[in-house]
């Protein structure tokens, strides 16, 4: 819907794109802060990944826990960024795909928080080892997936719908 809408605009929606009433978020506000947000915590998963490696049990706590902390903020972000948006999800097209899009990755986004808090305790409890830890490996893999899903969502939906 999104894409076909924003390609060809119909009538209905004004013959532009986004629709016209709709005022879309500046994507060099907080979308752009999100991105950082979500750079960075593939930064520090990384870090805290070559810490576990190096049986550096500090450095992977703290990239654990960075990581989680920039999960929470930009689940913070994106809820302050519904509650402030012009539109709702009942507006046109956009509005529609805006909020399923971007909620159902925000869903992804806290699942993979979650995820990587689970790792952190059970890294906090030793469950971890350089030789042994599949389920940090799949949180950590699993997180950059959403990250790569996040760029093209704010390349489509934030920098190309506004």
């Amino acid at each position: 819907g999104f894409f076909h809408s924003s390609l060809s605009p119909a009538v209905e929606l004004g013959a532009t794109w986004p629709p016209v009433g709709i005022s879309p978020f500046n994507p060099l506000q907080i979308p752009l802060l999100n991105t950082l947000i979500l750079l960075t915590s593939g930064i520090t998963v990384t870090w805290a990944h070559h810490g576990l490696m190096e049986n550096n049990y500090t450095q992977a706590l703290q990239g654990l826990f960075f990581t989680v902390l920039l999960g929470i903020y930009f689940t913070a972000l994106q809820a302050y960024e519904y509650f402030e948006s012009p539109f709702t999800i009942a507006d046109s097209v956009y509005g529609s795909t805006f909020f399923m899009a971007t909620g159902f990755h925000g869903l992804h986004v806290i699942i993979g928080t979650t995820f990587l808090l689970v790792c952190l305790m059970r890294h906090w409890l030793n469950h971890f080892s350089s030789i042994h830890h599949f389920g940090f490996e799949a949180a950590a893999w699993y997180w950059h997936f959403v990250d790569v899903v996040w760029l093209f969502l704010y390349i489509s939906i934030y920098w190309w719908g506004s």
